[in-house]
């Protein structure tokens, strides 16, 4: 499975890993296709690490699953098969263990300390001049970009190598 993400700087293309992390699959592709990214920004963006969005308000503290949870949170999952080993994996964000909502990261270089700590969800396959674009926007206070990244909107593909 795949998606595009339309952000205001381009396209981004992502590989969905949908039978290795299926809980983390499901909530990411169930609140792509109830819009709820849609009109988000990316709130975080540290060169030479990666870049964060999926909190619809905007601070880092917001956004939960589609998982009738207490907290609105879901279980890690994390496998020895996927590794932070490379630009433009993508991975579930969280404030530790078992805390997982809507918000996920895309790392810009490889990220091994990151390995076994969060659910790696998918990988970018296409648009990596758009993650470029993204990596040098100017931040301020909290790592928050000066310039708006915002993600417009969502599509969801059925085969990942699709236009």
């Amino acid at each position: 499975m795949a998606v595009t993400l339309h952000t205001s700087l381009g396209d981004i293309k992502l590989e969905i890993y949908c039978e290795s992390v299926p809980q983390a699959a499901q909530n990411f592709l169930a609140l792509c296709a109830s819009n709820y990214y849609d009109g988000t920004i990316f709130h975080r963006n540290i060169k030479g690490f990666m870049i964060q969005g999926g909190d619809p308000t905007g601070s880092g503290r917001g956004g939960k699953s589609i998982y009738p949870t207490a907290n609105g949170k879901f279980s890690d999952e994390i496998s020895d098969n996927f590794k932070f080993a490379k630009r433009g994996v993508v991975a579930m964000a969280n404030s530790g263990p078992n805390t997982n909502g809507s918000q996920f990261f895309i790392v810009y270089a490889k990220a091994p300390h990151l390995n076994g700590k969060y659910t790696i969800m998918g990988q970018v396959i296409d648009g990596q001049d758009t993650l470029d674009k993204m990596e040098k926007i100017p931040v301020g206070a909290a790592d928050k970009p000066l310039q708006e990244i915002r993600l417009r909107s969502v599509t969801i593909h059925a085969n990942p190598m699709a236009n």
